[in-house]
């Protein structure tokens, strides 16, 4: 493989940036999901609890749970995949989407624990004409003063909104994996591309872990 399955630090900057305070007021309901989900992910890492290794597993679940929740991974998955995604089988596509989550929040769970409040601010909202997709737009200044734009695209599905793209300084996680994804599908078959992906997922767990 000539490059390497994960951009892991633009991939770990995406999933921290998760950790939003928006303001509630005049919140649209897509706004509102994503900070649900963002106010419990917050209040599990602020818990002293989270710092203890031997008390830390439940509050890892939690938020665990929320990504699960807020992430849509078979929307992500497809649109990853791309045109390709209509070659997988059922099995095959759940297979990758399990696996494809299990990296993301690996890798997510291994850097938040470095998490120390950089700021966070809402910064607007892009609602697609028909209402069906919303972009919510966050700025973050980090420590050394750098701000980075950061935008969450959803879609609603089930009554709720979810996560399906993030976007870093304008650039697509959907289109960044989907070019890498295409690269190892050119040579090889879905089901290698799965165990890949569940051995990156393994790695970012066992780098947690330590």
């Amino acid at each position: 493989m000539r490059r390497s399955l994960l951009p892991l630090a633009g991939l770990a900057l995406a999933l921290a940036l998760v950790l939003l305070s928006l303001p509630a007021a005049a919140a649209s309901p897509a706004r509102q999901a994503l900070e649900t989900s963002i106010s419990r992910i917050l209040a599990a890492i602020k818990n002293p609890d989270y710092v203890n290794p031997v008390t830390r597993p439940p509050l890892r679940q939690q938020i665990e749970d929320e990504v699960l929740h807020i992430f849509d991974f078979k929307e992500f998955s497809s649109r990853t995949v791309g045109p390709r995604w209509g070659t997988f089988s059922a099995d095959q596509q759940q297979r990758f989407s399990d696996a494809f989550a299990d990296l993301l929040i690996n890798t997510y769970l291994s850097k938040i624990d470095g998490y120390n409040g950089e700021q966070i601010f809402y910064s607007g909202e892009v609602r697609s004409p028909q209402g069906d997709r919303t972009e919510v737009q966050t700025v973050v200044t980090m420590k050394d003063g750098k701000k980075i734009p950061v935008a969450y695209r959803m879609l609603p599905k089930n009554n709720t909104w979810f996560v399906y793209d993030v976007l870093i300084e304008n650039i697509s996680l959907v289109k960044n994996y989907r070019t890498q994804f295409q690269d190892i599908l050119n040579s090889a078959s879905p089901d290698q591309l799965i165990a890949r992906v569940r051995a990156k997922a393994q790695e970012a767990q066992n780098a947690h872990d330590k």
